[in-house]
């Protein structure tokens, strides 16, 4: 076997790798409100999580897409192989680092930030795909501050509507409906974050001149969904005590808001072909949730702390993969 095959064999391993990595750490952010509400037991939204992401990310290719040619053209690559290798691992490690601590980060930064780190150290600022390039950075940084404003607005529309209720009949209402928001949250999770290690297996077979073209083979959408179901089904729990517990105390009618705001915001990023980050997207909606509820009743100190990781994550994952790029090739 030549080293290209070689390599391309070990992207597709560690593509798979990282949106099973997803699946046990953005997932937790999908079914984290539901889980700390009572609402589902955990074992039960996992489940549930593992087969609405698995359906989701069957559904769509856009976002897939963006990925495989927006931010580096894969038609152009040197050592493509060997630059997406190093992003993977770069990315991966990131992820299990912020997952031991407990920290939702974000995958889309983290697997972002590597792409253009690797190229940048083999091909020089030059390789990057800059109005692609902008435009992904352009959604990551807009989504969290939209679903913040969404979750503000859906958590006052409620308040309106169910202000005359009985507060017990309202949550126990709300918590059988957070089942089906649930559903819907981890359903936009896999169409948008699946798609993102369908893009990386692309880049390498085009980089490695075994296709032509930007499609998604069924084989690439089949795998990187079932990577994501099984990472799924294993579950978060660290991520889930953080988002669903840390940030604020979340009652039934606070998970739900947060759930539909989030499910809004991804999904209308979806059907734009745009990455975005799910676990700022959840994030920010509960904050928004938190602030219409009781400003005071957030816990900004912990929000920095997940705040800063969003900021660091791109350029850290950048830097790592760039090095990791450099050690490869004195090998390749």
């Amino acid at each position: 076997m030549d080293a290209i095959l070689i390599l391309t064999i070990l992207v597709v391993i560690f593509a798979l790798g990282f949106d099973f990595i997803n699946g046990f750490h953005d997932t937790a952010n999908a079914i984290a409100t539901s889980v700390s509400t009572r609402a589902l037991p955990p074992r039960v939204a996992v489940l549930l999580a593992a087969v609405m992401n698995f359906i989701g990310a069957l559904t769509f290719t856009g976002v897939a897409k963006t990925i495989t040619k927006d931010i580096v053209d894969p038609f152009a690559l040197q050592n493509g192989s060997l630059i997406i290798l190093a992003a993977l691992l770069s990315a991966i490690a990131w992820n299990l680092i912020t997952w031991y601590f407990g920290i939702p980060s974000s995958s889309s930064h983290a697997l972002i930030g590597s792409i253009a780190g690797a190229a940048v150290s083999a091909a020089g600022l030059g390789i990057l795909n800059y109005t692609g390039f902008i435009k992904i950075l352009q959604a990551l940084l807009i989504s969290p501050f939209l679903a913040l404003a969404v979750g503000f607005l859906m958590m006052s529309l409620f308040k309106i509507l169910f202000k005359n209720n009985n507060l017990y009949r309202t949550n126990k209402g709300f918590r059988i409906f957070q089942i089906g928001t649930a559903a819907l949250q981890s359903f936009t999770h896999g169409t948008n974050d699946a798609q993102k290690a369908m893009g990386i297996i692309t880049m390498a077979l085009i980089a490695a001149e075994m296709q032509s073209t930007d499609d998604i083979q069924m084989w690439v959408r089949v795998s990187a969904a079932l990577a994501m179901g099984i990472g799924t089904s294993i579950g978060g729990y660290k991520i889930i005590k953080t988002v669903g517990g840390k940030i604020m105390k979340i009652r039934p009618i606070n998970g739900a808001a947060a759930d539909l705001s989030s499910a809004l915001i991804i999904f209308g990023a979806t059907t734009i072909h745009l990455p975005v980050s799910t676990t700022h997207v959840i994030s920010s909606a509960i904050m928004g949730v938190g602030s219409a509820q009781r400003v005071k009743g957030v816990k900004w100190g912990v929000a920095k702390k997940i705040i800063i990781t969003w900021v660091i994550t791109l350029p850290i994952c950048a830097a790592l993969a760039a090095i990791i790029y450099q050690v490869l090739h004195l090998f390749y």
